[in-house]
């Protein structure tokens, strides 16, 4: 028979699962922190690069628009920040494929090698720590933590 967990019990629970989550938030801070100095880059130049290998993973094209909206940033700040990245060519503007008006930014392979080259080393340890897991305790982790970024993503 199950046991029954009390609200203080479920609250303590809880509480330590965000503070997990806060801590895991302050350690990627730092890591990539570590990277913007060996990549030469500022807290913007390195977001752009993660969102594009983010959606390039699940298949989404990027224009300079997504790239405002995710920073929050203008237009014009954003025509910078594309600029300055695509002169130190880690990404390119490409037309976009069924609207020859439209471009797309995408990475280049110069920009997944050095990512990966300053990543890598994280993504073994993290990749170590998960293969501790069962398929079943990933699928509810991965569940939790999709949740958990929908609740605090702003589309304002």
């Amino acid at each position: 028979m199950a046991e029954v967990v009390s609200t203080s019990d479920k609250r303590t629970a809880v509480t330590d699962t965000l503070r997990s989550v806060q801590t895991l938030g302050d350690a990627l801070d730092r890591m990539n922190s570590g990277m913007k100095g060996d990549m030469d880059m500022n807290a913007s130049d390195l977001a752009t690069l993660r969102m594009l290998t983010i959606r390039e993973h699940r298949g989404q094209m990027v224009s300079p628009h997504d790239v405002a909206t995710h920073l929050r940033i203008s237009t014009a700040s954003t025509t910078k920040l594309i600029d300055r990245l695509e002169k130190s060519g880690h990404l390119e503007r490409r037309p976009h494929p069924s609207d020859g008006r439209a471009r797309v930014v995408v990475l280049t392979d110069k920009s997944r090698r050095e990512f990966f080259r300053h990543f890598g080393v994280h993504l073994a340890a993290m990749r170590q720590v998960a293969a501790g897991f069962d398929d079943a305790q990933l699928e509810t982790i991965v569940d939790f933590l999709d949740q958990l970024t929908e609740s605090i993503t702003t589309t304002d």
